[in-house]
């Protein structure tokens, strides 16, 4: 079900108990290649890049059923994602680090738009290098320059980026931490995280965050298949449906970088909450209107993803405020920025399976699965309308269920004015 085509978006996929091991570390270590986020950037890109180009070299020839190909899989994902999580950690950390000065931090916002703009692109040069995949030679050819150009990058990052705490290493090695010398303990794992997870602002915007996932998952999986049934193929071209698909790959991008001065004035925490209120209306407007207005729900369903891809684009700021005030309301040495947002990671990654469950669930209650694996089922049959209504339904009561929600936990944040605090 198409299930796998937002996987890649949400980046920010830390999780688990080695996940938490590696937060501790890269804020805890001697190592300069773990304790100095340039140094975890510039050693794992290498590594990074090897591990991207892993699925797409078969260790040999595969047969159907062959166990190599079960464990080059294995392999594949294993140090796909750790190393993702390795590098990942250090570049978060390093954005809350750059600089605590709240215009820095959009710049830095709108740089990494920029540069998602650009990426992007790369599914289109792919697809005409490849001709839609029918050459793979070509294809595994584009996926190593690929691979080279972000090793390149990141290796950039981690040799001339700055940061505030540039002797980060030197402190680790003239003066103990505040939870110890630095080696490694689950005591003192637990008692950072519980210090972290106790904060209100920590646990608002986590509990918001999961929500925004879970609504980032939803529409990345099934918003072809909801378009498709719920708006008539003459009704829709397949260009504009195309249109449709493609928007939300860029037009996120564009409304962040269209938006920069409005973030500049009022902050992200009333446009993130702007963002909630909008979608919770459109939701309710549109399933007051009902299913046959299909412009209108074109227009819906491609805004709301839009918006929500946008406002999830700004989520790095609120993690960096919440750095900055862990970090002096304990005083600490140096601020555990990998372990705040590794922990966030840790409790928001489960809505990104959680949705498609809960969503294929509900449409096989409805007869989803008898549509698309029996022959022959009328068009206008009770048990598609009853899918249709279901579809109809989902796309309007999901996000205005969420939008509640999301309002409701994202209200209490208290740091909703750092937009104004003076230059440091």
């Amino acid at each position: 079900m198409r299930e796998k085509r937002g996987r890649a978006r949400d980046n920010r996929a830390p999780r688990c108990a080695a996940s938490r091991q590696k937060r501790y570390i890269q804020d805890n270590s001697r190592l300069k290649c773990c304790a100095r986020r340039q140094f975890s950037i510039l050693y794992g890109a290498p590594l990074y890049g090897l591990a991207f180009l892993l699925p797409w070299f078969p260790w040999r020839h595969y047969r159907e059923g062959d166990w190599l190909s079960s464990l080059h899989l294995i392999v594949t994902l294993c140090a796909f994602d750790g190393l993702l999580t390795f590098v990942l950690l250090a570049q978060c950390a390093l954005f809350a680090e750059s600089s605590s000065r709240h215009h820095s931090r959009l710049r830095l916002i709108k740089y990494n738009q920029v540069a998602t703009l650009l990426g992007s692109t790369s599914v289109l040069f792919c697809g005409l290098v490849s001709d839609n995949m029918e050459n793979f030679g070509y294809f595994q050819v584009f996926t190593v320059l690929i691979a080279a150009l972000a090793t390149a990058c990141m290796c950039c990052t981690g040799k001339y980026s700055t940061s505030q705490y540039e002797q980060r290493e030197i402190c680790m090695e003239d003066a103990n931490l505040e939870n110890g010398d630095g080696a490694f303990s689950l005591a003192s794992v637990v008692s950072l995280t519980k210090q972290i997870m106790t904060e209100k602002n920590f646990l608002c915007f986590v509990t918001m965050n999961f929500f925004q996932v879970f609504h980032l998952a939803f529409y990345n999986n099934f918003m072809m298949i909801f378009v498709d049934n719920l708006i008539p193929k003459d009704v829709l071209s397949s260009s504009v449906r195309s249109i449709m698909y493609g928007a939300g790959f860029i037009c996120p991008q564009c409304l962040v970088l269209l938006s920069h001065a409005f973030l500049k004035k009022f902050g992200y925490y009333r446009i993130i909450l702007f963002s909630f209120y909008y979608e919770g209306v459109a939701a309710a407007v549109m399933c007051l209107l009902g299913q046959e207005h299909y412009y209108l729900l074109a227009f819906y369903v491609t805004t709301n993803m839009v918006i929500v891809q946008a406002s999830f684009s700004l989520f790095n700021l609120p993690l960096a405020d919440i750095v900055d005030a862990d970090f002096i309301k304990h005083k600490r040495r140096l601020p555990l920025s990998s372990m705040v947002f590794g922990t966030n990671a840790l409790f928001t990654k489960p809505a990104q399976s959680l949705a498609p469950m809960v969503v294929v669930t509900i449409l096989n209650h409805y007869g989803y699965y008898n549509l698309n694996n029996v022959p022959g089922l009328p068009d206008m049959s009770r048990s598609f309308l009853d899918l249709h209504d279901a579809m109809f339904y989902l796309v309007c009561l999901v996000p205005l269920c969420i939008a509640v929600l999301q309002i409701l936990t994202w209200t209490p944040f208290s740091i909703q004015n750092s937009h104004l605090a003076a230059p440091q």
